[in-house]
Parts: structure tokens; C-alpha cells; sequence
């Protein structure tokens, strides 16, 4: 199932899905020789499960027993409603021009970030409940259950500039187009270059020939994003010269003593692109989208950290226990703890109220439940977009302002590896996601500007994307339904008029300033009416989202047979030490930082709240000692 990048020439004047569509009425044709020509490769193969394993596989196969590719990585992303494309094979809406939706024609993603999402500042707009941690944690999550991977990389250098350069719509490339009078025409031209999402190849039995993105992550909530989701990169993040199944380390630099995730060697690096003198590469971990931003490059330090920790407490215990045996031990209480604090401290401040609702008490592991990421999370989850502030603050080991650059701006701190590096180490940072706060959803101030307006893109050297108006593009290049559609999928009434739109926004003028748009509640963009929606009660989503976050969550848990809870995964008495476990922990085992919030997903205000690190519950590793010889 490998992601189909371009068309060979035979074929360059039909969709891949037309062809394959042509191949099923034809009985002198076969789609598997076809599939082998457009690229997408022979069919997977079966893959034989251990039966007996304890452990998760790296990939996410065998996890159920009965479909062992079930959530496994590098897989279609799964339709929860069937995908609307304009052709109803594989186009986009908004790709043919005059062509509408509903009766309706389509308004540019831009013009909707423009009129909907822009924050025309960001004062007055952090979340007074909620520390950065909850914004952090909401893209750890994330980008430990789906990546689907866009198709710039396997695109030949023309098709890039015809992208990038000149704005040609065609193949993989469905460029963001500027609204007439966008300030954004005069510095960077016609439009931003966006290329489409890798697809997979239609298996057998061919229910549907609609294109499905793909999600190259397993869909599992096991900390793919520290060990990687495929056996080559599993490895190369290990230290194979020891015998103690530690995770590699950087051999250059190091914190303060602590180590540092290893360096990615692979060119051109943005990382070292943003500062050409500090020549910092990217680091190399679990997920290639580590460096993205500062706060998550330290997250990933954390967890390489505690790995390592882990390891070295369980050879302690278990002197006889070989390198694979502590690293497979310390990759499942890991695994184990992104699951606690995601289920215990991170969803029920996202979904509030609507958290039993959607989330009942655990009741077992259920082989026919389904633990696959839908495509629609892909979307719904892209809430916590709207909750990163505009600056980022690194503060000293009193929690005041740490050196003369304390407060940078968001886009000064995309792939800026050499900020942590040989300027200050994690620790500054680790305590401003315990200190401050959150961005705040609202109607009235989205997202803010250093995002809208100054996103910086690796493979393109400027900051200047709008990462609203990519979501918007990104929604109708995997053939999402409509808002409406939605709705009705969640048993929510579905508005058609001014006054519907109205009751279910609670906004007069954002209902207004959408119909004016797109004619019809049903066009509007999943990602959009789904952030427009007032918070459920003591949450930070409307009702839909929780609906499909809730949904997604719960299958995610329900469906894993390696879940913490379910019995015969941990014993009773590690499932009762790993109760304790919390992201205060985490930090004060893995830095310098010695006060840390009981509370670390709340809003806190140093001294408030804050206690010494021997106030914080330790993880009891004494469960695992081992009675083997």
C-alpha cells in the first residue's frame, strides 16, 4: 500500500482512480497489474504475529488478532462517512473553476481564513484556565496517532516549481490562491503552493475507488512518536552498540549533563536553514515533525530522557534482563503513560462536560471495535491550532523572565533546534509550558497572526503560510464532507437558514459572515464550522467535535489489546504504581527544574501551586523486579 507520488506517461491522461474505475468494467484487465504500473506496488504482505508477544509490534500489526493490519501503520486513514470529491473519484472541490458545490461555487481557503479566522490581535485572548502543557500535549497526541504525509517530496523539481513559482493547479499540485486586495499578493505572488496528501492503492473487495489518504502512523495511543511506527527507524534511534536497550543520545552536544535527542543527518536541513551561522541540525526521533516547533523538539527530549531512565532502573531491578527485554519493558510503561495522561489529565478538559458522554469507564479490551484514526480526526483534532499563543517564554528556575530574549515570537521558533541547543537547554522552556498559558479559543480571535501569516515551511525557505487556509485546502484534498453532513452524523440538528445557523452558533454576525461565504451551511469546510462552534460546558470544543473527538478516543482505547488497563497487559500492583504518574513527574526526573505545578495541565501562577519535586509522587518501579533467575 505504498503512497502513489505521480502517474507514469501512459496513463498521464487519466486519474489513477479513472483508470482503475475503466480496469474493474473491463474482465481482460486485472487492478493489481494496473497498481503495479501507476506505482502503487504489489499488495502488502501478510505479516506473521507472534502469539505469544507481550510487546506491540513497532508497526501496529497483530494488535487484533482476527485482522492483524487493523491500526497498523502506513494504511488508508478510515472513512467514517464516504469521501465527496468533485468528480466523485479523486478531484477536489474548488479544483474546476465555475464548478459548484450544493448549488453554490466554493470561496478560496484564504478568503475564509481572511474573513473568519483571521485575530486581528492577540491581547486579551490567553486561556485562564489551561497551561501551555494542554496545547502541547494536545500535538503530542496528535502526532503520535496519524501523519499523513503530502506529496511534495516524490514530485519532480518542474512540478515543484510549476507549484511553487507559478501557481499551476494540476497532478499533486492544488495551490492556495489569494483573494483579490490580500496583502499576501504583493510579497509572495499569485498563491501559496500546497501539494496534495499521499494516497493508497484500492485493495480488494473494491467498495469504493474514492481516493483515501493515508496515515503512515500506527493508530495507536503507544508512543510511536519516541520509537517510530517502521522497523529501519526503530532501530536507528536505538543504541545497538549497548546491551542495555537504551535509546541513541547526541554525542555532540548534551544539556547541562542531560542528553539530547541524536541529530538528524539527512539534507537540506530546515533546522539549519533558519540559522545558517549556528549550524544546528534537525533532531532525529520517533516522528519526523519533532523540530517543528521549540516546546515540542523539548517534549520529545523529555521522553528520550525518561526511556533511557526507565532502562536503567529496570537493569537495576533485573540485572538478568538483556537489552531487548528492558527496551521493549520501558517502551511499554511509556506507552502506558502518554495513554494515563491523555485519558486522566488531557480529555477532560478538552471535552468537559460531554467527557462521560462520549468516553464511558473502561470495560475491556473489544476485538470488533475498530482502533483505525478516521479521516475526519484528521481534521477535528486540528482544533488545538487555535490554542497556541502568539509568543513563547523561557523562564529561569524562579519562574521570572530567563535573559534578555525571554518572550520570542511563534515564527522565530519554527525548526529552531539551536535555540535549545547554545542558547539555554530545555529547562527555560519546560518551564513556560508549566507557567503560562494557552491561547483561548474564541469566535472573535481564531488564530493568531504569527500562524495565519507566518508559518514556516520547510521545504520553502520563507515564513509566510497560513496554516488556516492549509487545514481549509487540506479538508477538501481528502474529499471531506460537508459541516452539515457531520452534524447528522453525530445525531446534532443540521441548520439550513440564518436563523438555524444562528441558534446553533450563537453568533449572529460569524453565521452571517459564513453564509455570505458559502451560500449553504452544508458546504462550510469541517475544520471551520467545527472550530466555530461555542465550548461545550468546562471544555474547549463545541459539540460536534467532541462527538467525533470522543468517538475517535474511545475506539482508539477500546480497540487496543495492548491498552494499560486491560488485564494481562500490566499486573495489578504495576497497573496501581503506574497511577501515579504525571507530567510534573516526568519533568522532575528528566531536568534541573526542581519546583513543578501538582497540577500541570491547570493554568498556574508561580508560587501558587507550585511544590518541590519530592512533594510529587515517584513512579514505583519495584512491581517489575522479576523473581527469574
Amino acid at each position: 500500500m505504498r503512497v502513489l507520488l505521480h502517474l507514469p506517461a501512459l496513463l498521464a491522461s487519466l486519474t489513477w482512480l479513472q483508470a482503475a474505475a475503466l480496469v474493474t468494467n473491463d474482465p481482460n484487465l486485472d487492478l493489481t497489474a494496473l497498481s503495479w504500473e501507476v506505482g502503487c506496488g504489489a499488495p502488502v504482505a501478510v505479516v506473521q504475529c507472534d502469539k505469544d508477544s507481550p510487546y506491540r509490534t513497532i508497526t501496529g500489526d497483530c494488535n487484533n488478532r482476527r485482522k492483524p493490519a487493523l491500526g497498523a501503520a502506513n494504511r488508508a486513514l478510515a472513512r467514517w462517512l464516504p469521501a465527496e470529491y468533485e468528480d466523485g473519484l479523486s478531484l477536489p472541490f474548488g479544483w474546476t473553476p465555475g464548478r459548484t458545490r450544493n448549488g453554490f461555487p466554493l470561496p478560496l481557503a484564504r478568503e475564509v481564513s481572511n474573513k473568519i479566522i483571521d485575530s486581528l490581535n492577540d491581547r486579551g485572548v490567553l486561556d485562564q484556565n489551561r497551561s501551555l502543557l494542554f496545547m502541547q500535549w494536545g500535538q503530542i497526541v496528535d502526532h503520535d496517532l496519524d501523519f499523513a504525509p503530502d506529496t511534495e517530496l516524490g514530485s519532480s523539481e518542474y512540478s515543484k516549481a510549476q507549484c511553487d513559482k507559478y501557481c499551476v493547479q494540476g497532478d499533486n499540485c492544488f495551490p492556495i490562491m489569494f483573494p483579490p486586495n490580500d496583502p499576501k499578493l504583493r510579497t509572495q505572488g499569485k498563491c501559496m503552493p500546497f501539494f496534495r496528501a499521499g494516497f493508497v492503492c484500492p485493495t480488494p473487495p473494491y467498495q469504493s475507488l474514492a481516493r483515501d489518504q493515508i496515515n503512515a502512523l500506527t493508530s495507536f495511543l503507544d508512543a510511536s512518536l519516541v520509537y517510530g511506527p517502521e522497523p529501519s527507524l526503530a532501530n536507528r534511534l536505538r543504541n545497538l552498540s549497548s546491551p542495555l536497550g537504551l535509546m541513541a543520545v547526541n554525542q555532540e552536544v548534551h544539556d547541562h549533563g542531560l542528553a539530547y535527542l541524536p541529530f538528524d543527518v539527512k539534507k537540506p536541513s530546515p533546522c539549519e536553514f533558519i540559522n545558517t551561522t549556528a549550524r544546528v541540525p534537525c533532531f532525529l526521533a520517533g516522528d519526523s515533525r519533532a523540530s517543528e516547533q521549540i516546546l515540542l523538539a523539548s517534549s520529545h527530549t523529555l521522553f528520550l530522557r525518561e526511556h533511557n531512565r526507565l532502562v536503567i532502573e529496570l537493569k537495576r531491578l533485573n540485572p538478568q534482563w538483556d537489552g531487548e527485554k528492558l527496551y521493549q519493558e520501558a517502551r511499554k510503561i511509556l506507552g502506558a503513560f502518554v495513554q494515563i495522561t491523555t485519558f486522566r489529565d488531557y480529555l477532560p478538559m478538552v471535552l468537559g462536560d460531554e467527557m462521560q458522554k462520549w468516553i464511558p469507564p473502561y470495560q475491556g479490551y473489544n476485538k470488533s471495535a475498530d482502533p483505525r484514526i478516521s479521516n475526519v480526526f484528521t481534521f477535528a483534532f486540528r482544533f488545538g491550532h487555535l490554542e497556541v499563543p502568539s509568543t513563547l517564554s523561557r523562564l529561569d528556575e524562579n519562574y521570572q523572565p530567563w535573559g534578555p530574549e525571554s518572550e520570542l515570537p511563534l515564527h522565530t521558533l519554527f525548526f529552531n533546534t539551536w535555540r535549545i541547543v547554545k542558547d539555554g537547554g530545555i529547562d527555560p522552556l519546560i518551564r513556560g509550558l508549566l507557567a503560562k498559558n494557552s491561547k483561548l479559543i474564541s469566535q472573535n480571535k481564531m488564530m493568531t497572526r504569527e500562524l495565519r501569516n507566518k508559518l514556516f515551511q520547510p521545504t520553502h525557505k520563507i515564513h509566510g503560510f497560513d496554516l488556516a487556509a492549509i487545514n481549509i485546502q487540506r479538508c477538501r484534498d481528502h474529499g471531506m464532507p460537508g459541516y452539515n453532513s457531520w452534524r447528522g452524523f453525530c445525531d446534532l440538528p443540521q441548520p439550513q437558514t440564518l436563523k438555524e445557523l444562528d441558534a446553533v452558533l450563537k453568533n449572529r454576525r460569524l453565521a452571517e459572515k459564513l453564509l455570505d461565504l458559502y451560500g449553504t451551511p452544508d458546504n462550510i469546510d469541517i475544520w471551520v464550522g467545527g472550530v466555530a462552534e461555542p465550548q461545550v460546558e468546562r471544555g474547549r470544543v463545541g459539540s460536534l467535535l467532541a462527538c467525533l473527538l470522543g468517538k475517535q478516543f474511545q475506539q482508539i482505547r477500546d480497540g487496543d489489546r495492548f491498552w494499560w488497563e486491560n488485564p494481562g497487559v500490566f499486573t495489578e500492583k504495576q497497573r496501581d504504581a503506574l497511577r501515579k504518574i504525571s507530567f510534573s513527574r516526568l519533568v522532575c526526573d528528566n531536568t534541573h527544574i526542581t519546583k513543578v505545578p501538582r497540577d500541570p495541565f491547570q493554568a498556574n501562577n508561580y508560587p501558587e501551586g507550585f511544590v518541590d519535586c519530592s512533594a510529587i509522587d515517584k513512579l514505583d518501579l519495584s512491581p517489575w523486579a522479576s523473581v527469574e533467575d
